[in-house]
């Protein structure tokens, strides 16, 4: 019997009032996949994550995540797996030990696991004997990647990132990115959103989102290639388009503007 894919997605929708967020999108990821949610903001990336993670209630279509019910077992979900929010997540007046700990005592971390994830995420954040400081005095891209190491700190199999680099310098961004491969080599799937589209090309599929639509699902090769097929590009003599054309072009055939 085939293991079941850790994120299905079946025609999942979510209105708010007159207002349709998300319109029947459905996708599956697999396991160890870096699976890309891009697209501009106001897209619905973020309010298909909350449905994903059991923040938020659908309102029409089916889901499952670790094989649990996106309806009727939210709770469950949310203790299954990594999330890291839009939004910096961490306390600012707490020590980067407070933090740590509290996430630990949050997910049920405790004794000689949680010292030893306590060492794994200061080494992996690069935060060695600065255990005390203020977490909220730090640079943003160690403060990401301190939660990053909280959101995984009870090592789940799936993880969500919802634009986890956001207003982080290149370098950093890259690190992070270096971070996301490693989970995956080791089996982690990883669901991340992003509106930087050279972020894109180190998902292994991509689903592009606008208004609330999945526009298309491809590796970012294959998107690429279709794209120059489409324009009937000469591959010898051009160079393929890059994502942000295929994008754009993608929102142009569906007959909508590109939200900014």
């Amino acid at each position: 019997m085939a293991e079941p894919r850790p994120v299905v997605v079946e025609e999942l929708t979510r209105r708010f009032g007159d207002f349709t967020a998300v319109d029947r999108v459905s996708f599956q990821v697999g396991r160890g996949e870096i699976f890309g949610f891009l697209g501009p903001n106001g897209a619905g990336k973020t309010t298909t994550i909350k449905m994903l993670t059991g923040l938020l209630e659908p309102t029409e279509g089916r889901g499952w995540v670790a094989g649990l019910d996106v309806h009727g077992q939210r709770r469950e979900i949310r203790a299954r797996i990594g999330y890291m929010s839009q939004r910096f997540s961490l306390y600012p007046d707490l020590t980067i030990r407070e933090n740590i700990d509290l996430f630990g005592g949050l997910y049920g971390v405790a004794g000689t696991r949680l010292e030893a994830r306590r060492r794994w995420i200061l080494e992996m954040a690069e935060l060695q004997g600065q255990e005390g400081s203020v977490t909220g005095t730090l640079p943003l891209g160690f403060k990401q990647r301190l939660a990053l190491g909280t959101a995984i700190i009870h090592e789940p199999a799936i993880l969500f990132l919802d634009e986890p680099t956001s207003g982080v310098d290149p370098v950093a961004r890259r690190r992070f990115w270096d971070l996301i491969d490693g989970f995956s080599h080791r089996g982690v799937t990883v669901f991340v959103s992003t509106h930087y589209m050279e972020e894109a090309e180190y998902c292994h599929r991509l689903a592009l989102m606008n208004r609330g639509r999945l526009i298309a699902l491809d590796t970012p090769r294959r998107l690429r290639e279709e794209e120059a097929r489409i324009r009937g590009s000469d591959p010898s003599s051009a160079p393929p388009p890059s994502l942000e054309e295929v994008f754009i072009s993608r929102v142009e055939r569906e007959g909508g503007a590109v939200l900014g």
